[in-house]
């Protein structure tokens, strides 16, 4: 019992030091998402907040953070860690890297069922709910994924005040036009796709690059092997290579036999590990309505996080549909690949949007969103503006 009290005695001491290195101001998300009552699982890429997020929740409800990666918790079984916890007076706890710990899910369950006046809530860097682990655990730990940044967000930490959302679809003329008087709202969009998709941005602009090709390196170096079997060097190599191909390539999708024969690796391996770079919040795949394909690359395969685009160069194409099915997919609408490219690029909420430059024709589509452009117009929506959801 010694050694499981000396490790919270250090986990209390780690939390009383980030505590004091809190941001004054939190994104809007977090702002608004609420503690789960009884317990949950807390996904989404890394660097987006999470953390953050946990340790803000600490004081409102004497809570007690610690990260499961922590060499001090090897040698002690979740459970009883947990236990050590509760019966020192605790009323819940935020668990972060939640998969570093053994059978964590076994253990999470037992200590929900064994502590039911507790608040438990974990979190890690991939989609959870998509591993056969947490089967068990839907009902008692539901999921709730934190996004990259919206445009909306980064407006708020960057001005440092509120700023309202506007429907995309139907937005308030006025309240378009006010925003454009009081700010450079399209100098701040640049600014905004070229790093400002995580917090840090707050940190040091001239580092957001350096920092988000780190997370994207340790994303595969640390969080898919938990998702795939037996990784290799040369599966390691072979993902930084489709980011980097993806990243340049005006067409964005991959030819899986190429691809297969120059690093010598077998079709259900490469869609293995599309699968998971798409789990751990790398890639966005983007399907056709009726793609039901358990091996796919999708109609569009999109980087997670449309500023990596512009470390790699001017691909402002790609990197404009990129942006679209972000903004659309993180504020929670259904989103597919056009079954004719003749037609529009993407169907959201069965509404057909096309993509473009200023210049853009609405071909089919409903609406077309077009870049540098600042205010809306009949079918015309600027791309700006579908970030302030």
């Amino acid at each position: 019992m010694s050694s499981i009290t000396d490790a919270i005695e250090r986990a209390e001491q780690i939390q009383a030091r980030l505590l004091t290195h809190q941001p004054k101001r939190l994104r809007d998300w977090s702002m608004r998402f609420e503690m789960p009552k009884r317990a949950g699982l807390l996904s989404g890429p890394r660097g987006v907040g999470k953390t953050t997020w946990m340790l803000s929740q600490v004081e409102k409800h004497h809570l007690l953070y610690f990260s499961a990666d922590n060499p001090v918790l090897s040698t002690t079984h979740l459970f009883d860690f947990l236990e050590g916890i509760f019966m020192r007076g605790y009323e819940g706890v935020l668990i972060d890297e939640v998969h570093y710990a053994t059978d964590w899910a076994r253990h999470l369950k037992a200590a929900y069922d064994a502590f039911p006046k507790h608040k438990i809530l974990a979190s890690d860097s991939s989609t959870v709910v998509l591993r056969k682990e947490i089967s068990d655990l839907s009902r008692r730990f539901p999921v709730h994924t934190m996004p990259l940044l919206s445009f909306r967000e980064f407006l708020m930490l960057k001005l440092n005040r509120e700023i309202g959302p506007i429907d995309p679809f139907n937005p308030s003329i006025s309240n378009v036009q006010a925003l454009i008087k009081e700010t450079n709202v399209l100098r701040l969009f640049r600014d905004y796709l070229k790093g400002g998709f995580r917090p840090f941005f707050m940190e040091d602009h001239l580092l957001y690059q350096e920092k988000v090709m780190n997370t994207v390196a340790k994303t595969m170096e640390s969080d898919i092997p938990f998702l795939v079997s037996q990784i290799t060097e040369n599966h390691l190599r072979l993902m930084h290579a489709v980011v980097g191909y993806l990243a340049v390539s005006t067409v964005p999708t991959l030819q899986v036999n190429s691809l297969c024969r120059e690093w010598g690796i077998g079709k259900e391996k490469l869609y293995q590990l599309l699968t998971a770079m798409e789990r751990a919040h790398l890639l966005r795949i983007v399907r056709k309505r009726n793609d039901t394909k358990m091996n796919s690359v999708g109609a569009k395969l999109l980087l997670h996080e449309p500023s990596v685009y512009t470390f790699f160069g001017k691909n402002e194409g790609t990197q404009r549909e990129a942006y679209v099915a972000t903004a659309f997919s993180d504020a929670g609408y259904s989103l597919f690949a056009a079954t004719k490219e003749t037609d529009c690029d993407f169907v959201v909420n069965d509404i057909r949007i096309e993509v473009g430059g200023r210049t853009k024709k609405t071909k089919a589509a409903d609406f077309v969103v077009r870049d540098n452009v600042d205010l809306p117009s009949g079918k015309i929506i600027p791309m700006w503006l579908i970030g302030l959801y």
